[in-house]
């Protein structure tokens, strides 16, 4: 599992600072520091960036995945502001050019302000954004690799517009409900071209490592904007499970809001 831990390789994501309440504007920053304890400033460019930054409360909620600037001395930064309360794990996902190797790195900050918990949410295969419609198929199995399908319409009409964005019609993140570690999740498909359109489906590959429950949010871009659905999916062990243990009615249908769709 990545996204569990604050260093790997000797690398280190060190220094992390932001607002400390919410409502305070002000600035999200960070380094990325080598075996040797210097600031990283040379790094190989994965889904058409240098670094995914990746903010989520620890509930589920607030998801934003953006792209900060970095300085010549190595020191990341975007400017930042909170607008809810709570634990929040702060993912850097990277590929150091000194060693080729993907590297996603986490730690944890504490925002203060009214906090306003969400209720357990219950598994979600339907997100709505923007006016768009986005419905996730496919079984997700634990320990081996499964398919899952994205697809996107806008009042009953399948989208055919979707335009590439970070080097995909569509980015996932997948994090693993309760300790929220980082599961990696690959698009299918060819790389597309400049101009180019897809759609409705946008297909991935992944592994979940264990039985249980998984939040998904999916970046998708339409007319020169990125939405971000959002989805509760269960391992297919894990619905099973549920289905024999429990005698109560299906569960709620609600997702998981995103705070801010990163561009």
């Amino acid at each position: 599992m990545r996204g569990v831990t604050v260093g790997s390789g000797g690398y280190l994501l060190s220094g992390l600072a932001a607002p400390a309440q919410t409502g305070q504007a002000g600035v999200l920053t960070f380094s990325i520091t080598d075996p040797a304890g210097s600031a990283v400033t040379d790094y190989t460019v994965e889904h058409d960036k240098q670094l995914h930054l990746i903010v989520v409360r620890s509930d589920g909620t607030a998801f934003r995945h953006v792209h900060p600037t970095v300085d010549a001395a190595g020191r990341w930064s975007i400017p930042w502001q909170w607008q809810t309360a709570g634990t929040y794990r702060v993912y850097a996902d990277f590929v150091p050019a000194a060693t080729g190797e993907t590297l996603t790195l986490t730690r944890t900050l504490e925002v203060g302000g009214d906090y306003q918990p969400r209720p357990p949410a219950g598994e979600s295969r339907r997100s709505e954004v923007a006016g768009f419609q986005v419905e996730l198929t496919g079984e997700l199995h634990a320990g081996t690799d499964s398919e899952l399908t994205a697809t996107v319409s806008r009042n009953g009409q399948p989208v055919t517009t979707l335009q590439p964005y970070l080097g995909a019609f569509g980015h996932l993140v997948a994090l693993r409900d309760g300790d929220l570690a980082y599961l990696h999740v690959h698009p299918e498909g060819s790389t597309p071209t400049p101009g180019q359109l897809s759609g409705p489906q946008v297909r991935f590959a992944t592994n979940a490592p264990t039985p249980g429950r998984y939040l998904l949010y999916l970046d998708f871009q339409v007319d020169g904007q990125v939405h971000t659905a959002t989805f509760v999916v269960d391992t297919a062990a894990e619905r099973v499970r549920a289905s024999a243990t429990s005698s109560s009615s299906p569960a709620s249908s609600a997702s998981v809001p995103p705070e801010h769709a990163g561009h």
